[in-house]
Parts: structure tokens; C-alpha cells; sequence
């Protein structure tokens, strides 16, 4: 309260070790758009077992500083009736990230009431939803345009299917060194049916199959981004891939560093659409512009 009191202006506010009762005195920041909010927890800062940020944190946070834009909870508690608070009440939020939660099932559905949201993010996440219920309540972020994934474990189908039906009118999906992405929990990506830019960094058991039957499905796709999938081979490209790689506006292509396609590509432009275009493939041989690039035997694009 002495800080707010002093600092009348302030917009910007990052709280460590935060419980409930810390959250009170947040609203008398009456200019506050972009807070951080890191949940004590038990057994690194020894506090009592109802420590930490809960629902009824959040609906204090919600009630008390509504012109929030940014909103990060890092290990936050919490369940469906905080995530509808600050939905409801937080009418100019545009960017969420949940990092390293620890909320009930079921708050995947409140995302629904955050009607100005335009990225959302989760990092660091063991769990997605425990239980995110039937998908017909689940509704949707109709003003979402980037879904950002970040070191989270996505083995739960039902959750991540319940993600993505939530998400569906993405037209940006990051995933970034996640863990159980498959070849068939990645097809649950092609409910976000408007996608322009797909970027996948160090997802270890996604296969070329795998990322071709989404991609190939998406026909706003404008740029992708493959960088340190090793599963991802050269060798396994099709011609639909060919065909996509050549009317996108920015491509890269990195699974491993023994790609040969990233190698062959520098200098030629690929990946800027209406310039450059693959021809039909030769056994051994690429043509890229007119030039023909050796490949060992094998290799295709």
C-alpha cells in the first residue's frame, strides 16, 4: 500500500513468495497493466499448507486491478471460478501465461470468458487439465491468435484435445521442447484450422509423416519453423511437402544438423512464395530454380 501510495503511475509489478492475503493491496495500483505473479509454495519457502495463490486470490486480483493487458501466474492454484474472474473482470487482457500450475480440472473452459485474449502461453506444465470436461462446454477463445507451449508435458490426449478445441481459431502455434508430442497427439493441432505460422523446436518424437498430415491440411499456412526434431528426416519428404514448401512466405527447416534440404535451401530464396518453386523430383536429385542439388542416393525431397 506505501508503494502504490508513492508510486501513483505504475504500470508494471512482479511479486515473489505471493499468497491471498498479498494479493489485497494489488488493486491500490490503480494504473497496473502488466503483473507477474510467482505463488509461494510450501516446500521451498516453508509456508503454512493453505499458502499460495488460490481462487480466492485471483478473484481479488481480478476484482481489484482491471486494466490488466499482461497477466503472468507462475505455480498458481486456483480452478475454474479464478480463471472466469479474471475473464470476466479483466475485460483488456491480451496476453496469459500460466507457468508451472497446479489448478483443479475444469479451468481450461474459463479461458472462454477472456474475451479480448490474443496470446496465450503455458510453460513449464506437468499437467494440462486433469479434467477438462465435456468438450460442448468448453467453448472458445474467439480472439486467440497465438497458442504458445513451452517445456509442458503433453501426454494427456483428452487434455490437449480439449487445448486445442479451446484454441481453435489460433493462427500462431509455438511448440517448444515439449515432451510426449507424438505423431497422433500432434494431429490434434488440425482442429486450429486457420494456423499461418507452425514453429516446433526440439520435438524429439514427431515424425515427417507425423507434421505432413497437419500441414499439409492447413490452408492458410504461411511460415514454418522446424528446428532440432531429430525424428523429422530429410529422406521421408514427399512431394505434398515439396508442393507446401514452395508457396510458403518463410520456411525453416533445421530437424538436425545433419539436414541436407536446410543446406541446399541457403541462398536460393525457398520459402518466399510467388519467387521459387520445387519441380518435380528426380531419384537423387532436387531442383530448386533451374539448379539441380546432388543428394546421396536415397534422399529426396
Amino acid at each position: 500500500m506505501d508503494i502504490a501510495g508513492g508510486c501513483a503511475t505504475l504500470q508494471e509489478l512482479e511479486l515473489h513468495r505471493c499468497t491471498d492475503l498479498a494479493l489485497r493491496p494489488v488493486s491500490a495500483f490503480a494504473h497496473l497493466q502488466i503483473l507477474r505473479i510467482v505463488a509461494a509454495s510450501s516446500p521451498l519457502y516453508g509456508t503454512s499448507e493453505d499458502g499460495g495463490v488460490t481462487d480466492i486470490g485471483l478473484t481479488i486480483l481480478a476484482h481489484g486491478c482491471k486494466r490488466l493487458v499482461k497477466l503472468e501466474l507462475v505455480g498458481c492454484e486456483g480452478s475454474y471460478d479464478g480463471i472466469a474472474a479474471v475473464g470476466r473482470c479483466c475485460a483488456m487482457l491480451e496476453e496469459l501465461t500460466i507457468a508451472e500450475h497446479r489448478m483443479d480440472g475444469g479451468w481450461l473452459a474459463a479461458l472462454a470468458f477472456c474475451g479480448n485474449l490474443k496470446t496465450l502461453r503455458l510453460q513449464g506444465c506437468a499437467r494440462i487439465d486433469d479434467d477438462p470436461g465435456p468438450a460442448e462446454h468448453l467453448g472458445a477463445c474467439l480472439t486467440l491468435e497465438s497458442l504458445q507451449l513451452h517445456r509442458c508435458q503433453l501426454r494427456d490426449r483428452h487434455a490437449l484435445h480439449a487445448l486445442f478445441l479451446v484454441c481453435e481459431g489460433a493462427r500462431e502455434l509455438l511448440v517448444q521442447n515439449c515432451w510426449g508430442l507424438e505423431d497422433d497427439m500432434f494431429a490434434l493441432a488440425g482442429l486450429c484450422r486457420r494456423v499461418k505460422l507452425l514453429s516446433l523446436e526440439g520435438c524429439s518424437l514427431l515424425t515427417t509423416r507425423g507434421v505432413e498430415s497437419v500441414v499439409t491440411s492447413w490452408n492458410d499456412l504461411q511460415s514454418l519453423q522446424v528446428v532440432a526434431c531429430n525424428k523429422i528426416k530429410d529422406e521421408e519428404m514427399t512431394g505434398a511437402l515439396s508442393e507446401l514448401f514452395s508457396n510458403l512466405k518463410e520456411l525453416k527447416w533445421r530437424p538436425d544438423n545433419k539436414s541436407l534440404l536446410a543446406a541446399s535451401l541457403v541462398g536460393t530464396g525457398m520459402g518466399k512464395k510467388g519467387r521459387v518453386f520445387f519441380k518435380r523430383i528426380l531419384p537423387g536429385h532436387q531442383r530448386v530454380k533451374g539448379k539441380v542439388l546432388n543428394y546421396p542416393a536415397g534422399v529426396a525431397a
